[in-house]
């Protein structure tokens, strides 16, 4: 489970950026799809773009369901600006998930580094999409910091 964040004392301008299942091996996973970036090289480039914007980002990693719901839930807790999200898989299977994202008043902003619609029939459909604020696909990285802008704005 990867985390990184730097200390926060205005949760009012922190933005939580969570990615689920495998994007943990961003950079060698099917890099035709997901690019040759890796989430190292993701944070890299949001710690830049949020420190322009006066933001403070807290990256985070797992490949459990559970942790995500978790840190949703920790995200509103804690008063965070936004969340960023890439569930990875998830997006298409997790009806907990997306329950999560429902009960929480923090905007969530969905990010997919390909473009589902483009893809298998199966990523066709996401179970976040109707409970999110907005959705960024098939931008690779950028969609990341695409999203960034978008939450320096709510």
């Amino acid at each position: 489970m990867a985390h990184i964040s730097r200390p926060v004392t205005d949760a009012s301008n922190l933005v939580f950026v969570l990615n689920g299942p495998n994007l943990n091996l961003l950079g060698t996973r099917e890099p035709e799809f997901y690019g040759r970036d890796t989430l190292d090289d993701i944070a890299s480039l949001l710690e830049d773009r949020a420190a322009t914007l006066g933001l403070a980002i807290d990256l985070r990693q797992s490949n459990h369901e559970g942790h995500l719901i978790d840190w949703l839930h920790e995200a509103a807790s804690r008063g965070a600006k936004a969340v960023i999200l890439n569930a990875g898989g998830l997006t298409h299977t997790s009806v907990a998930l997306r329950d999560a994202v429902k009960a929480i008043a923090t905007p969530v902003i969905e990010v997919h580094l390909s473009n589902p619609h483009a893809r298998e029939s199966f990523r066709h459909r996401s179970h976040l999409a109707p409970v999110c604020r907005g959705t960024i696909a098939g931008f690779g990285a950028l969609g990341y910091r695409l999203a960034l802008d978008a939450a320096a704005t709510f």
